[in-house]
This record gives C-alpha cells, sequence and structure tokens, in this order.
C-alpha cells in the first residue's frame, strides 16, 4: 500500500480529537470522507495491518493525499461527514448514498405555530437540529406537549376564522392535551408564549425541562415506580446530551466563508470554512509570512481573497474574526458576538489552532530526522567512510563459561533501531568459551546467508568489543566472503561504560568526547546489542534449566515437571527431597519414578 512520506508526516501529526478526513486521488478529486472520534487512530488504521477487505486495498492504492477538519464531538463529525458526502459524492463513499437526511425539529411561520419533527428543510419555518438520533427529537416533542398544551391539528388558525367560530375543539381538547385556541378559549398572546418558551428550551437556552424531568424522575422514585424513573432518567440523559444545535449545519441558505486567524512570530495562520445550502463544504488554512511591518487587518485582506479564489467562492458573506483592511464589492463582511455563527468562527479558529499543533509535530519529527542525518554524518568524518553509515549492524556474545553460548545483531538504520531486523544466534560449532570463533561462526552465518537471499549488508560492521573482536570479523567478512565493508569496536571499561571506539587496521583509537551526541549515539549502541544478547542467553539458560533432568525421566511429562518445579523451585531441591514431600505434590505413582530415578533403589 503506498504510504508516500508527504502522507507519513500528516499522519503523524493528526491529532487525537473528533473530525472529518478526505482522501483525494492524484487529480486532487476527493474518493473518499469518513468520520473519527479519533482522528490519528482512524486513519492510521487503513495503512497499517494486512486485515483489511479488497474495498479497503483498492481505495488505499489510489491515496495521494489527505485533508481533515477538527469538531467539537462525534455527532458534530457524523452530520459533517453526511453533509460532505452529499455535497462531493465520493466514489468511495457509494454504499452511503442514500439521500437519507438528519431530522429536524420544525416550528411553523403561523399565528398558532405547530411544532413537529421532519427531515425536510423548506423556507417558511423555523427549523432546530439536525439531531443524529431520531429518539432524541420525539423525546424533545413529546416532553415538550407534556409541558405545553400545544396543538398537534394541521388547520390553518387565524384570529379572524377564530372569532367567526369556524373551528371547532377536537378530542385532545377534551383530554386536556390543547387548551383549545382554535375557539379562542386560549388567546394569541398566551399562546405564542408557549411558543417563544420551547424555542428556548430547543435552542439550549433553557433547563425548563430537564427541571421537569428531575422533579419527575424523584416523584416516581419516591412512589416505588422505579421502572418509569428509569425510563425518564433515560430521556434526561439524552437530552443533556443532545440539547445544544450544532454548528456544522445550519438552517441559513445562503452561502458564506468563515475565517479564522491566529498569528506567531513572522507567520499568520488564515483558515476558511465554507458554507453551502447551511452545510460546512469545504476547509483550508493558510500560511503568511510577514516580510515588512503588515498589520494583521492587511494580512486578513490577502488571505480572504486568495482563500476565495483558492476554493472558487462567490458568498456574498463573511464572517471575520475582525475586520479586514479592504472591501470587497458585494460582499459583507460581520463579525458575530453570539448564537450559531459565533459558534462556526470559533471552530475556523480551532482549525487554525490544530493547523498550527501540527506544524510543530511535523517540526520535531524533521527535527529528529535531522539529528540523526546529523550524527551519522560526524561518524562518517569521524572513521573517514566513503560514504554516510546508513545502515548499521553490531554484535555481541553472552555465554557462562562457554555454556549457554549464544550471540545477538542489532541492526540500526538511519540512526534509529529497526527492531524488526534484530536477529539471535545460538552458538552451533564452538565448545567453551571461545569469543572470537563464536564472534566468526555468527557473522559467517548472518552475511552468508544475506548474500544467498539478496538481502540489503550493512554500511558499518561494529563489534561491541576490541582488536580481538574486531580481527574476527575481518577474517570472516574481508578473508572469506570478500566483502568490504568498514568495521570498528567499541571497548568498554572496568565499570562496563563505552571507553573508546576503535577503527582501521591495525585499529586506532578515534579520539571522541564522552560528552559528543556522537559518543553518546555509539554507547547507545553498544548498550542496545549488549542488552539484546544478554537477554536472550538469560532466556535460554532458564529454559534450559527448567527442562533439565525431568525431561529425561520416562513417564514424566511437562504437568508433572511443572508441578515439581512450581513447588520445589529446583531440580536440585527435587533430587533431594525424600519420597514422602514429592508423594505429597504429585501422588504415589509418579512419585515412585521420581524417587527411583535420582535415588536408584525400588521404594516400598
Amino acid at each position: 500500500m503506498p504510504y508516500t512520506d508527504h502522507i507519513k508526516a500528516i499522519v503523524s501529526a493528526l491529532p487525537e480529537s473528533p473530525g472529518v478526513y478526505q482522501y483525494f486521488n492524484k487529480e486532487g478529486k476527493i474518493i473518499y470522507v469518513g468520520k473519527a472520534k479519533n482522528l490519528k487512530r482512524r486513519v492510521t488504521s487503513y495503512f497499517t495491518g494486512n486485515n483489511h477487505t479488497s474495498k479497503v486495498n483498492a481505495l488505499v492504492k489510489n491515496i495521494h493525499d489527505l485533508k481533515y477538519i477538527v469538531v467539537n464531538s462525534e455527532t458534530d463529525a457524523l452530520l459533517l461527514e453526511n453533509n460532505l458526502i452529499k455535497q462531493h459524492q465520493p466514489h468511495y463513499n457509494i454504499l452511503l448514498k442514500d439521500g437519507k437526511t438528519y431530522p429536524w425539529l420544525c416550528i411553523t411561520k403561523e399565528p398558532f405555530p405547530r411544532v413537529f419533527k421532519t427531515r425536510n428543510v423548506v423556507k417558511g419555518a423555523s427549523y432546530y437540529g439536525p439531531y443524529s438520533n431520531v429518539w432524541v427529537v420525539d423525546t424533545i416533542i413529546e416532553l415538550i406537549k407534556k409541558i405545553y398544551p400545544i396543538r398537534t391539528c394541521r388547520d390553518y388558525l387565524t384570529e379572524e376564522g377564530i372569532a367567526s367560530g369556524k373551528y371547532k375543539v377536537c378530542l385532545k381538547y377534551h383530554i386536556h392535551n390543547c387548551a383549545g385556541c382554535c375557539e379562542g378559549f386560549q388567546s394569541h398572546a398566551e399562546y405564542r408564549r408557549m411558543i417563544d418558551e420551547i424555542v428556548e428550551i430547543v435552542r439550549g437556552n433553557s433547563h425548563k425541562i430537564t427541571e421537569y424531568l428531575t422533579k419527575e424522575i424523584a416523584k416516581a422514585a419516591t412512589e416505588y415506580r422505579f421502572e418509569e424513573a428509569y425510563a425518564l432518567k433515560q430521556k434526561l440523559d439524552a437530552i443533556n446530551a443532545y440539547r445544544e444545535t450544532t454548528v456544522i449545519t445550519t438552517t441559513h441558505k445562503e452561502s458564506m466563508d468563515v475565517f479564522g486567524y491566529d498569528e506567531e512570530d513572522n507567520v499568520a495562520y488564515i483558515n476558511i470554512l465554507h458554507i453551502n445550502n447551511g452545510s460546512v463544504t469545504q476547509g483550508y488554512t493558510l500560511e503568511i509570512y510577514k516580510k515588512l511591518d503588515e498589520t494583521r487587518e492587511e494580512i486578513l485582506s490577502l488571505a480572504i481573497l486568495e482563500l476565495r479564489n483558492r476554493i472558487q467562492s462567490n458568498s456574498r458573506e463573511c464572517l471575520v474574526p475582525f475586520m479586514p483592511d479592504n472591501e470587497i464589492d458585494g460582499v459583507i463582511f460581520t463579525t458575530p458576538q453570539k448564537g450559531d455563527k459565533k459558534k462556526l468562527l470559533d471552530l475556523s479558529y480551532q482549525n487554525v489552532k490544530q493547523y498550527k499543533l501540527d506544524k510543530v509535530k511535523q517540526g520535531e519529527k524533521l527535527n529528529t530526522q535531522q539529528k540523526g542525518t546529523a550524527l551519522l554524518m560526524a561518524l562518517q568524518d569521524a572513521l573517514k567512510l566513503e560514504k554516510t553509515p546508513q545502515r548499521i549492524e553490531c554484535f555481541d556474545n553472552s555465554n557462562i563459561s562457554g555454556d549457554y553460548a549464544v550471540a545477538g545483531c542489532v541492526v540500526y538504520e538511519y540512526a534509529k533501531p529497526l527492531k524488526s531486523e534484530y536477529r539471535k544466534y545460538n552458538i552451533k560449532t564452538v565448545t567453551g568459551p571461545d569469543d572470537y570463533a563464536s564472534m566468526r561462526e555468527v557473522v559467517l552465518r548472518r552475511y552468508s546467508r544475506i548474500i544467498e537471499e539478496g538481502g540489503r549488508l550493512p554500511d558499518l560492521i561494529i563489534a561491541d568489543g576490541g582488536m580481538g573482536q574486531m580481527s574476527s570479523i575481518r577474517e570472516v567478512v574481508e578473508g572469506e566472503l570478500k566483502l568490504n565493508i568498514p568495521i570498528a569496536g567499541l571497548v568498554k571499561n572496568k565499570k562496563h561504560q563505552t571507553s573508546e571506539l576503535l577503527y582501521g587496521n591495525p585499529p586506532l583509537t578515534i579520539g571522541i568526547k564522552p560528552t559528543d551526541p556522537l559518543f553518546k549515539f555509539l554507547s547507545g549502541i553498544q548498550d542496545e546489542v549488549h542488552r539484546y544478547a544478554i537477554t536472550f542467553h538469560r532466556d535460554k539458560r532458564s529454559k534450559e534449566f527448567m527442562v533439565s533432568e525431568l525431561d529425561e525421566i520416562p513417564g514424566i511429562g511437562e504437568k508433572t515437571k511443572n508441578e515439581l518445579i512450581l513447588h520445589f523451585k529446583s531440580v536440585k531441591r527435587v533430587r533431594s527431597a525424600n519420597f514422602e514431600e514429592i508423594e505429597k505434590v504429585i501422588g504415589t505413582h509418579r512419585a515412585t519414578v521420581i524417587y527411583n530415578y535420582f535415588n536408584g533403589s525400588v521404594t516400598n
């Protein structure tokens, strides 16, 4: 799967926050829009692992760029995804193009307005939402009707018609679910006051519904109606979660551009969110480097022209954090202080801050790469190598008086450990504590296989040791394999700390100060290979201690061995235990086998 440096840089700096991501093909066309609770984790999943479906693999192969928009919540991400899919109809979102829209709460603009749920937004009414869960809308309407006796009939009521007796009350009036405004039993002013309060509730500016529910829950609990109290508690939680109107979609049908602005040092960052038919459809952030002492008003004016031109916007309204330096014919600039437009302005600013944070993260990653390159160039200069040692391999042996002899090889690429290339070796041909012979065996096995398989050879080989280990490696690399690979050695002092770097034939000490970053880098390699080899050695020794003599006893399996080791802690203690002690752990029959094996006599 393609995973270019450009995409890697973006993915590495992605925020772990809700948002929507967009994948682009090589022609710059959006091919997929997705939502995420955690942008970094979700996007990374596309480029890692091997368990993707064929459809996902086909999508990833066509990804050449990606962009994203951060939002405040997972719900906002869901709604924004829906808007963008409808706007761009990406190829790989084809299964999502089902025409579904999210529900709104509608309040009609009649003398006696009606309140109901709808998925169609048309002129001539006020809409609140959208809501990602239709049950929430139904719950809000149900609770509103419990508190306010608003009408549900579809008649277009007028005060003139009411005065003339044109309408008659229905069953809703008789069961006290309507105040009878159609026959004048409720005045227009009283009805209008109910609607005004309902508007405040659905805007999230009133706690009347939550207060009502809280009281009803307490009342139901007091009267031991726990199931009803639980149902009301669920409704209360849902309303608290969805009460505030999202800023991702609005019922403003006009197109508008929203600009966020921030600056730091000599750089200004300006974001644009393009709103089309009430939905956020595009987002982009621009950097402008100051040359002189340009004011922020001048910079914003320049950015507005450039960003509008890039997205081909001709919106007549622009929301800005402050007034730009120049006017644009036919465009109205406003700086909202509250409401949905202010939330849109805040969202644009949030995307500016996220862009700046991403730049810092990418810069830190780049600095790490630059530091690694600098270290390798310093090593090349210190050893007078023909080329930069991009791939370094280091060897170390570990044994106890020749027993449990092993070796380890660690690999560094571009000054970073490449752990997938680390290798462990059991010494097979050497008897006794012969580090030099062990080194020759391991180096021969490793590079013979790499040559046979056509793998990548190192640019530098480092021995964890001095002249003896270096000579052993040279005998194999230059003598037997006829390879031309530089060989260095790292020597430790009595405190087992890296003390000097050796290089050349015969080896000479390369003067590097202990405080030098290169010295610390090499010391880190030596510590890593020693850790790797000694860990393998300990694991092997521990494993062989566990298998020991117990595995050689006929009729004794893994379960019995584990029981004995768990109880006695060692084979030595099993050997010295009396029959009764062993019998208590594994029973008479198996205890007889064990005891007879170690003591050479039959137990009665």
